[in-house]
């Protein structure tokens, strides 16, 4: 059997995610070999290359590249969400109608109660580009990360008594440790810098005032998974920024070789197909 580099095998787990649906079109010299049109979900890449599937009809017959051909439907995505504390600046009006030029900072317990109008304008914020895939249309890398993750929008959510910004991702199987750093880093740097910049900039119009509306701070944030948050709150630690500083020092994926010996002929025989959500 043909001896398949590591690179390659990062590269075909990255792009082929556990659970996708396989549908074989033709078996190779398998001496037990199961009808064509099969179907069935993946389960692993072994480091042979072999596809192990769990067919519908109950058996566990590998497929190997070059001998058998197949389709690979991508897993159907699902909903995945990152949080981040959420901050504004309120600017009151007094009774002639004038801005007040000290404005108060608020923090996400104040604005439960103007989830509504926040939420309104993170959706008006949002530009015709972004339509498709949110702020995956600004990502710019031919990555793993920009194969499963397919969209991703700021948003907010109550949650333990507070108004939290939410990135809300929709995911083509499971990221791997690397892969959700990177995208962490991604959706923090449109936080700060990007997206969350010039929305901040823009008046909310609430009873009394203006709001000015904060996705990032330069202090005590971060930007965590439903169970990250859950873990630190029933811990009782709160100290975000060196969350962040942790998440930050994790090391990056490995995206497709430019040069090997094993080349992209060697994979015929798969047909990937994404499904649209």
């Amino acid at each position: 059997m043909q001896s398949v580099p590591r690179e390659w095998l990062d590269f075909l787990r990255q792009q082929f995610p556990k659970d996708s649906r396989i549908q074989l079109t033709e078996i190779g010299g398998n001496p037990r070999p199961i009808s064509p049109d099969s179907t069935g979900k993946l389960d692993y890449i072994d480091d042979a290359g072999q596809f192990h599937v769990k067919w519908d009809n109950g058996c566990t017959l590998a497929l190997v590249l070059g001998e058998d051909r197949f389709s690979v439907y991508l897993p159907e995505p699902q909903t995945f969400k990152l949080y981040m504390p959420l901050t504004a600046d309120f600017y009151g009006r007094d009774e002639w109608g004038d801005m007040s030029e000290d404005g108060e900072e608020w923090d996400g317990r104040t604005l439960m109660d103007y989830e509504g109008q926040i939420l309104s304008a993170l959706v008006k914020n949002r530009v015709p580009e972004e339509n498709e895939s949110g702020l995956m249309h600004w990502y710019g890398e031919d990555d793993s990360v920009d194969h499963k993750v397919r969209s991703a929008v700021f948003t907010v959510e109550v949650r333990n008594r507070q108004l939290w910004g939410v990135a809300e991702c929709r995911v083509a199987g499971e990221l791997t440790p690397e892969e959700l750093t990177i995208l962490k880093e991604y959706l923090g740097g449109q936080a700060s810098d990007g997206w969350g910049e010039g929305f901040e900039q823009r008046p909310i119009e609430v009873d009394g005032g203006e709001l000015y509306v904060h996705l990032w701070q330069p202090d005590d944030w971060s930007i965590q998974t439903e169970q990250e948050s859950l873990a630190m709150q029933r811990s009782g630690i709160f100290d975000w920024r060196k969350v962040w500083r942790e998440k930050k020092s994790s090391s990056l994926c490995v995206l497709l070789p430019k040069h090997s010996n094993w080349s992209k002929n060697s994979v015929k025989g798969i047909t990937a197909r994404a499904r649209t959500s």
